[in-house]
């Protein structure tokens, strides 16, 4: 399986702008720039969708993780941060947080499978970074 996104770029680092699109065209001709990048201007950047595909990933791993271990989740929640250290060039952590309704469930059982998670989710797989996960069973 194979997905793709492209990214258009016109102008220089500061000034200029791009424009992204997905394959799926959920984001088509979406503005980024310097500045939703590295200040609060409008449009999104690399790193908030790093975020979304971290945070969906993970989620996803876990709900296949619970299924197979015999549960199904009421709701899972995830937050995912990513921290870019500007003067490094680098991101330097993606934080999940999570929480759970998953009935029956023990806190045992639910912290291995949100370890399995976090550890091979093919976004994490994918991230050279620290991966850490505060993790809520409700």
């Amino acid at each position: 399986m194979k997905r793709n996104a492209t990214a258009v770029w016109q102008g220089s680092i500061k000034e200029g702008n791009g424009k992204i699109t997905t394959q799926s065209t959920t984001l088509n001709n979406t503005q980024y720039s310097f500045n939703s990048r590295f200040a609060e201007g409008v449009g999104t950047n690399p790193e908030e969708l790093i975020a979304a595909a971290h945070a969906g990933c993970f989620t996803m791993k876990l709900s296949a993780n619970l299924t197979e271990a015999g549960f199904t989740a009421d709701k899972l929640e995830t937050k995912c941060e990513i921290n870019l250290d500007p003067s490094k060039g680098e991101i330097v952590e993606s934080h999940l947080t999570l929480t759970a309704s998953v009935p029956g469930l023990t806190q045992e059982k639910f912290d291995e499978l949100v370890a399995d998670a976090e550890k091979n989710c093919p976004i994490s797989k994918l991230l050279n970074t620290t991966i850490t996960v505060d993790a809520t069973l409700a």
